[in-house]
């Protein structure tokens, strides 16, 4: 696939709105269809979207992709909050309060996915539906008992790091060069991804915005959180989840769940799936983009479809 043409930070217009004491910067394209929120995860921005954002636009969908608070184009944020809590109603004051939609689909992975979550349990009159891929699940300790709900100890690393040894690790990346290099394993030799998924082009591209160290140390306030090495703004909405959901697995993922899929039918009683997507891992809307935009596209009815 040539990616030339999205390979670039002005491949899509970036729009900005003060939300909530923090500017956010979000893509935002086809105004007027289906509102359709897309949530990256870490070490993701908007770019990850790249691949989706023209497909789903001419399937009806009024695509927007922001930066969550702390990452990419977007702000820092000055309360030092990045739980998902905090990101939720984000999203909501973004989607709702400022783009005045008053019901939208949501999609995310990683990150977003968890963020998903706590959206549409604390707002589920906004949330019509949403779809969700290789993302943190809650442990439901009944039905979940007896599936492989952790991973390889070998890929725990970087999350005990970054979630109680923070300012350690960003000790010892004090150059851009540095940063960049350590978010590209992500994208390469840790096996989130498929292998040969992400070209050095590619990957260069969605590494660049953690050059910025503060960007980069923002990211891992979310992994603090979890740890309780970070405050939170509030508890989490943060258990079974009855907003009808597609799920979906990249299989190749090496650092969720081995039985995500399982896991996630238990938390999402009214689903459709689990399917499991071949050749593909943790960063399904890149690897696989055209079964993901297919499933929006059948699944969440663009007006006018």
């Amino acid at each position: 696939m040539d990616d030339s043409a999205i390979l670039r930070s002005d491949a899509f217009p970036i729009e900005r709105a003060r939300v909530r004491g923090v500017t956010m910067a979000f893509v935002r394209a086809g105004i007027g269809g289906t509102p359709l929120l897309l949530l990256h995860g870490w070490p993701e921005t908007k770019r990850i979207w790249y691949r989706n954002i023209a497909p789903l636009v001419a399937a009806g969908f009024e695509v927007i992709a922001p930066d969550l608070r702390g990452f990419g184009d977007t702000d820092v944020a000055a309360d030092g909050a990045y739980d998902l809590a905090a990101h939720a109603r984000d999203v909501y004051a973004l989607g709702h309060d400022v783009l005045g939609h008053q019901q939208v689909t949501v999609v995310g992975g990683d990150l977003g996915g968890a963020v998903l979550q706590d959206l549409s349990a604390r707002f589920p009159d906004w949330v019509a539906r949403q779809v969700i891929f290789n993302a943190p699940l809650p442990y439901l300790s009944d039905e979940h008992a007896g599936l492989r709900t952790r991973p390889a100890i070998e890929a725990a690393d970087y999350f005990v790091r970054q979630g109680t040894d923070a300012d350690a690790l960003l000790a010892e990346l004090p150059t851009e060069q540095q940063r960049r290099a350590y978010v590209a394993t992500f994208y390469g030799h840790r096996f989130w991804a498929a292998p040969g998924a992400f070209t050095p082009e590619a990957v260069a591209f969605m590494s660049a915005p953690f050059a910025d160290a503060r960007k980069l140390r923002a990211g891992w306030g979310n992994y603090e959180s979890a740890f309780g090495t970070r405050a939170l703004s509030e508890l989490p909405m943060w258990s079974k989840n009855r907003t009808p959901t597609v799920i979906l697995f990249g299989s190749d993922d090496h650092v969720i769940y081995p039985d995500f899929d399982r896991m996630a039918a238990a938390v999402f009683p009214e689903h459709i799936g689990p399917f499991i997507i071949r050749n593909a891992g943790h960063f399904v809307q890149w690897e696989a983009a055209h079964t993901l935009n297919q499933t929006i596209r059948y699944f969440c009815r663009a007006r006018g479809s």
